[in-house]
């Protein structure tokens, strides 16, 4: 049976997981307190999980991925849009810390209150979830030193790139280049340099002002 640490380990082994602040993260933030009831025994799989409403809560070498991508770093202001489950979200919050802060954008209803409750179990204060579809970011706190999104599109929503602070690094999947991963990062000049890679599928992100 799969474990936190045969988890850790396999995503280590595989050249994925990389950063000690990242692996501790893992420990520290369950994935099991973050999935369906039924789903508890599959948890430590490192595949995707259903969590309602057509979707899942991502496989954790996708997640290890995308968050050594975005070289989070302690008191960092990041936007988590399509927070699900909050599982990413509290591997933000444990990433950056008390000093830090992460504002979570989920458009289905449901899923938002199943976020919140998650979130409770694990006492992450400076993380916040809102109702909201995050095509249009949350300029309420914006600019953003880091931004993930975990559904796909064919193109970075111009205000995600707007909220991005200079030296801020921005992370998400493309759907019409094969399913690569995008790093987006704002120079200090405010020029944008682009790196991808390859091999994701990923729930679409839905552009329009859609909640549910």
């Amino acid at each position: 049976m799969a474990t936190i640490e045969t988890l850790i380990q396999r995503m280590k082994d595989r050249g994925i997981l990389q950063t000690p602040a990242l692996e501790e993260a893992f420990r520290q933030v369950d994935r099991c307190s973050y999935v369906p009831e039924h789903l508890k025994a599959q948890c430590y799989a490192d595949h995707p999980l259903a969590i309602g409403v057509g979707q899942t809560i991502s496989q954790p070498s996708t997640v290890a991925l995308m968050l050594e991508m975005l070289q989070v770093e302690p008191g960092n202001r990041i936007l988590d849009v399509g927070s699900g489950s909050c599982w990413t979200t509290a591997l933000l919050a444990c990433l950056t810390g008390a000093e830090g802060r992460v504002i979570a954008l989920e458009r289905i209803g449901a899923l938002a209150d199943f976020g919140r409750r998650n979130l409770a179990k694990g006492h992450w204060p400076q993380a916040v979830v809102h109702h909201a579809n995050g095509w249009h970011g949350w300029e309420e706190e914006a600019p953003y030193h880091r931004i993930l999104v975990s559904a796909a599109a064919p193109r970075v929503p111009e205000a995600l790139i707007r909220q991005l602070m200079p030296e801020g690094i921005l992370v998400m999947p493309l759907s019409d280049w094969g399913g690569s991963m995008l790093r987006l990062i704002r120079q200090k000049d405010g020029t944008l340099t682009r790196e991808t890679q390859g091999g994701f599928a990923f729930v679409p992100f839905v552009e329009t002002d859609e909640i549910n």
